[in-house]
């Protein structure tokens, strides 16, 4: 999907340069803030270029804690540490329980947008790991 295409259905907007944590993620991703509840549920958009992804990373908590991601617009993937990655499209929701390692992302040839949901916990740190190398990101198809 092209950038003219996806423009017109990323109806949450790209937001700014996701600088903050840019060291986290392989190619340009943007973050746009939309939303937080008064017991500290956060709603951002974020946005993927072609072939950005984040890093392997973790998001621990003592209890409750994880994140749901709400795919928007675009294409992109989503893998489980063990597991084979999975396609995503508009519409699909994953559900990334507590302490899981896991990454996301757009594919090589669309921008990508989902919504992320972090869910409160106790004890909630993000844990960020290695890169998704590209040898492995490109048997991806």
């Amino acid at each position: 999907m092209n950038k003219e295409e996806f423009d017109k259905l990323n109806v949450f907007g790209l937001g700014q340069p996701n600088d903050l944590y840019a060291k986290y993620f392989i190619g340009k991703s943007y973050l746009n803030p939309i939303a937080k509840t008064e017991n500290e549920i956060s709603f951002s958009n974020v946005t993927f270029e072609p072939g950005c992804r984040n890093n392997w990373h973790i998001h621990a908590a003592k209890s409750g804690g994880g994140q749901v991601l709400i795919c928007t617009a675009g294409y992109g993937y989503y893998q489980e540490e063990g597991k084979e990655a999975k396609k995503l499209k508009p519409g699909d929701i994953v559900v990334i329980p507590a302490n899981v390692k896991h990454w996301h992302g757009a594919r090589k040839d669309s921008w990508f947008s989902h919504i992320a949901v972090e869910v409160p916990g106790s004890e909630n740190e993000n844990i960020w790991l290695e890169q998704v190398n590209d040898e492995e990101y490109n048997k991806l198809n």
